[in-house]
């Protein structure tokens, strides 16, 4: 379960399991659509480290630049996200090629691609006193 605890700072922190993370709303921390756009980007990187490790390679010196671009909607709306990967010069081909496409398998990807099918709700839970 994910929780915050409102309050009229400018920032949010969200808690989960044991880890937290925090957005601002004033721009000294990344806002929440911010922090998509980076989990995208983390994503790539997970997938490119996972490959570098089946291959027995390291992945120092991979860098991945990810870039949102707005649909007709106006920055709310997602058109395109442009991944693009540099390779130290020590990779081979095959290697990159198998690392572009395991970044291409990225979980967070398909799910904005395919258009999970989410049922989001909210509702009131009463406050409970300890």
């Amino acid at each position: 379960m994910y929780s915050v605890n409102v309050d009229d700072s400018k920032v949010i922190t969200v808690s989960g399991g044991k880890h937290q993370v925090s957005y601002a709303v004033d721009g000294s921390l990344m806002n929440p659509l911010e922090a998509f756009y980076a989990v995208l980007a983390s994503c790539a990187a997970v997938y490119a480290k996972k490959e570098c490790k089946a291959m027995g390679v390291s992945a120092a010196g991979i860098r991945i630049g990810c870039r949102p671009f707005a649909g007709h909607g106006g920055p709310l709306t997602l058109s395109r996200f442009r991944t693009e990967v540099s390779f130290p010069e020590s990779f081979s081909t095959e290697q990159r090629e198998r690392v572009l496409q395991a970044i291409n398998e990225c979980a967070v990807k398909k799910i904005v691609q395919t258009g999970a099918d989410i049922a989001f709700s909210v509702s009131e839970t009463p406050v409970t006193v300890a």
